[in-house]
């Protein structure tokens, strides 16, 4: 049986004070907990599963990995989904600051990216086009916000995640071509990325903003042939990385 402080303490993960203070998040779901025990098993701090889920495994868990067996209606309380799943593991997150950046291989730069549905989606993208690295800014959605894990899927553990202050990145680093995405720019289809490269994504709103489109080293777009307004931020990076990691 779970304590009150216990279910209090998980349900505290929701908020990014107490992540941040914990160096912890929440992770659920079958699929989600399997790929972390196989390719991350040693940032697992600690998992919660029903008896059914412990007895199906046909997997030894790492002997050093504490299970606790909990109910159906604990696990709902624990829950941050709206369907709990058997499994909830919480994870050690990794901190990554400007020193961990690698300056020889390509990233994903994110102004302000604010919707945690388009930051998962864009971390899954990342990684499906073998970008190993996202650079924040401060005000873009904690990476670790338990929709953004959902939506990212098992791709969260796979990226070096940094946030900082990208204009003074720019200004003091980053040597490379940076492709800064607006409405009104050269087709992205017209680029040939030098390797290394940078792609620079702007808030859902406003997109980049004009002091780091100032930075750019050019400004990117996608041609539109239909009628739509404009693309989803997310969906634009994919299309955007498609087009610069050809």
């Amino acid at each position: 049986m779970l304590s009150k402080s216990e279910i209090k303490y998980i349900q505290s993960l929701a908020h990014k004070k107490f992540r941040d203070q914990e160096g912890c998040f929440v992770v659920e779901g079958e699929k989600m907990v399997d790929e972390l025990l196989t390719a991350f098993p040693v940032q697992v701090v600690r998992m919660y599963a029903t008896r059914k889920w412990i007895a199906e495994q046909n997997r030894s868990l790492p002997p050093e990995l504490t299970v606790f067996e909990v109910e159906d209606f604990e696990m709902a309380k624990i829950s941050f989904l709206s369907s709990s799943s058997p499994v909830l593991a919480l994870v050690r997150t990794k901190i990554r600051t400007v020193a961990d950046i690698d300056l020889k291989a390509s990233m994903v730069l994110l102004d302000h990216i604010q919707d945690p549905g388009n930051l998962g989606t864009i971390i899954r993208s990342c990684d499906w086009f073998g970008i190993r690295q996202l650079v924040c800014s401060p005000h873009t959605v904690d990476a670790f916000n338990p929709k953004v894990v959902q939506s990212a899927m098992g791709s969260l553990l796979r990226l070096n995640i940094i946030y900082t202050d990208l204009r003074e990145l720019m200004e003091k680093g980053l040597i490379m071509p940076v492709y800064a995405a607006v409405l009104q720019g050269r087709s992205v289809f017209e680029v040939h990325a030098k390797k290394p490269f940078a792609l620079m994504v702007g808030n859902e709103s406003r997109g980049v903003s004009p002091a780091l489109q100032a930075l750019a080293s050019e400004t990117v777009m996608i041609p539109r042939i239909g009628d739509a307004e404009s693309l989803n931020a997310a969906v634009a990076t994919s299309v955007l990385l498609s087009a610069l990691t050809k």
